[in-house]
This record gives C-alpha cells, structure tokens and sequence, in this order.
C-alpha cells in the first residue's frame, strides 16, 4: 500500500474545516504511506473555500503528498459529494473524513492495520466497541444507529456493531467499481449493503473514538434521514439490482471542476 485517498465532503464548514485539515497534516500515517486529499465542496454558502485555499496556501512543512479540490455547481448531498470523492481518486484505499471534527484523523493508522497485515479490503471504525472517548450526547440517537445497524445486518448477513459510522475504509478498487445512488445519508446504508454481496469480500471492524456534535454546532442528520435509511436498508438489501460498475461508466457519471492530480507544492498560487 502507498497511498490513502482521504475524501472530505464539504457542506458550510469554514469554521472547522482549517482544523481538521491541520488535523490530517499531523498524522504521519505508518509505512510512510503518502496521504493524498480530495475536498468536495458541496456548494457550500459561507467561507469553506476560502478558508481552506488560505490553509494550504499558508500552511509551511505540508504532508500532504496530493490535493484536490471540487465544487459542485449545485447542493447535491453527502453521498454525492462521496461519490465525486471516490471518482476522483487515486490511493490503493480510501476513507470518508467529515470536516466537523466528530472523528479523529489520528486514528488512521488504527484503521490501517488490518489493512497493513493483509487481512481486511474494508475496515469500519465503530464507535461502539473499545474503551476510545465517546461524547455523551442524544439517548434516541444511540438508540436510533442501533436499530439501524441490527436491520442492516439482518438484511446483509454481517455482523457489525455501528453500520452508521462515519470511518469506512474500503480498497480502491472494490469501491470504484460499486454502483451508488444515494446522494444524502443514505450512503452509508447503501454502501453496507452493497458491499457485502461482493463475493469474498473481507470486512474488519476496529473501534474509534468519537467527539460527536449538537444541532446547535452544526449537525445536519435529521430524523427524516433515518428513515431514509431504512428505506434504503430494505431497497438494497432485498432488491438491488446493480451492485457494480464499469470504471467508465463511472467516470460518465460525475460533473466536476478540479485540479489536476499534482504535488501540493505545484498548488500554491
């Protein structure tokens, strides 16, 4: 492995966004693996673009080996700016980093390990298992991503602990070639689901820490998105009837302005 694709589906976050890029700077991730990083702007209405072009270009001793950067013409969703992200990159794996600062880029190298010793094409970081800092929040809401999670299991045949994680890392390859719709928080339904019918597909999970936050800070899902993902739990787990992909077909699928894949010295103008 010598690169990890970090996507970072951006929607309002000027006022985190700087950090949790200063965040991934830090990690030095193991085996000196390059970190290449892929914003998506999903036609965010405040400072985010702004904020984040000032960090990278006044930002000294950089790690991060490539950039890209996105905007969408449009507000389209999570999922959509995730599926520009996936498009676009390059890495052996990739994850999904939420700009909010709710998980900790320090624990990349938790989710690489499995991948590190072989074992893993997929790690998801639960925030139910292990003794890593969990902030005290909504009662509902727990119990909302555990309903959640035991359906999505019961209609994948996985055993997972937090379906509804925001860390998932999945090998390039296998998630390029998978066919996504959900353009909101169905993500992460859909992806479960899909990825399990992948034929000898290996899953780990490995537990995380997690500094979720209030709606008064910022937090966008909403009860509405639950059921969604139930929707979405039933639609793909019962009948889906296309799980993968050409890469062309997927190149066709997406509308972007980027840069081009450079060393992020080349970036800085």
């Amino acid at each position: 492995m010598k690169r990890l694709s970090i996507i970072i589906p951006a929607y309002n976050e000027e006022k985190t966004i700087s950090l949790i890029m200063n965040r991934i700077n830090e990690v030095k991730l193991i085996r000196n693996i390059e970190k290449e990083v892929i914003v998506v702007n999903d036609c965010s209405t405040d400072n985010t673009e702004a904020a984040l072009h000032n960090y990278m270009n006044t930002t000294p001793n950089l790690t991060i080996n490539f950039f890209k950067y996105v905007r969408h013409d449009v507000n389209q969703g999570k999922g959509a700016a995730i599926h520009t992200g996936i498009a676009q990159a390059t890495g052996d794996y990739l994850l999904v980093q939420d700009a909010d600062l709710e998980y900790d880029p320090g624990e990349y190298n938790t989710l690489l390990k499995p991948i590190i010793l072989g074992s893993a094409d997929v790690v998801y970081g639960s925030r139910f298992i292990g003794g890593n800092p969990h902030r005290i929040l909504f009662f509902w809401h727990s119990i909302g991503n555990r309903v959640l999670t035991f359906l999505s299991n019961m209609f994948s045949n996985l055993n997972l602990t937090d379906m509804e994680t925001g860390y998932k890392l999945f090998r390039t390859s296998i998630i390029q070639r998978i066919y996504l719709h959900e353009k909101r928080f169905g993500f992460e339904p859909e992806v479960t689901q899909k990825i399990s019918m992948v034929p000898g597909i290996r899953i780990y999970e490995v537990g995380i820490s997690y500094y979720g936050r209030t709606f008064a800070e910022g937090k966008k899902i909403g009860w509405r998105d639950g059921i969604r993902a139930i929707w979405c739990i039933g639609k793909y787990g019962l009948f889906n009837t296309k799980t993968f992909v050409t890469s062309k077909n997927r190149e066709r699928a997406f509308r972007y302005k980027q840069h081009e894949n450079a060393p992020v010295s080349s970036l800085k103008d």
